[in-house]
């Protein structure tokens, strides 16, 4: 009797992580984030370039979350960082269902021998300090971009991964805690 109850919440949290999005970022810890309040976009050689539209919701996203950690986007040519973005299109086919992310037989969902493709695009942002043109901040976001996604369900994936990537920026607290751990106070 116990093993349903158990079964049904493994199945629930295995489907909730086969369709999340992974972020990940790495950062120069001898930068100096604080000095960071200005930036201006760049443009980078892209593996999967994309359609104008779809750049444009990009930069919109990403101008938001910036927004929300205190930087601010400019025109001149002295701003503190350079920002730019790449997109990368991971396309795989699982057999199964239609709906099913599971690849478990013949027959499974309702179809059998069907062969159903899956986007996993990426949405990479570099910053670069605009003094001396290094990348100080790499933030990756798998499974954000799907090319034949719905526009709103587009737009949406797009928010939550800007939201992820840029939770835990600017780095500054990661290093403050590290430091303030290493000293013992």
């Amino acid at each position: 009797m116990r093993t349903c109850p158990l079964l049904c919440i493994a199945v629930v949290l295995l489907a909730g992580s086969a369709v999340s999005q992974d972020v990940r970022y790495n950062f120069d810890s001898a930068a100096d984030f604080s000095k960071f309040k200005t930036y201006k976009w760049i443009t980078l050689n892209s593996e999967a370039p994309i359609d104008k539209l779809t750049d444009e919701q990009i930069k919109v996203a990403l101008d938001a979350g910036l927004a929300r950690k205190g930087l601010t986007k400019v025109d001149t040519d002295r701003p503190d960082l350079f920002i730019g973005y790449q997109t990368t299109e991971h396309i795989s086919e699982q057999f199964g269902g239609r709906d099913s992310p599971w690849s478990v037989g013949p027959s499974w969902n309702g179809s059998s021998d069907s062969i159903r493709t899956v986007y996993k695009g990426e949405l990479a942002v570099d910053m670069y300090d605009s003094a001396n043109q290094h990348l100080i901040w790499r933030g990756v976001a798998s499974k954000s971009l799907d090319p034949n996604a719905p526009s709103e369900k587009r737009q949406k994936n797009l928010d939550k991964a800007v939201n992820k990537l840029i939770k835990d920026y600017p780095p500054l607290g990661e290093i403050a805690e590290e430091t303030l751990g290493v000293v013992g106070i």
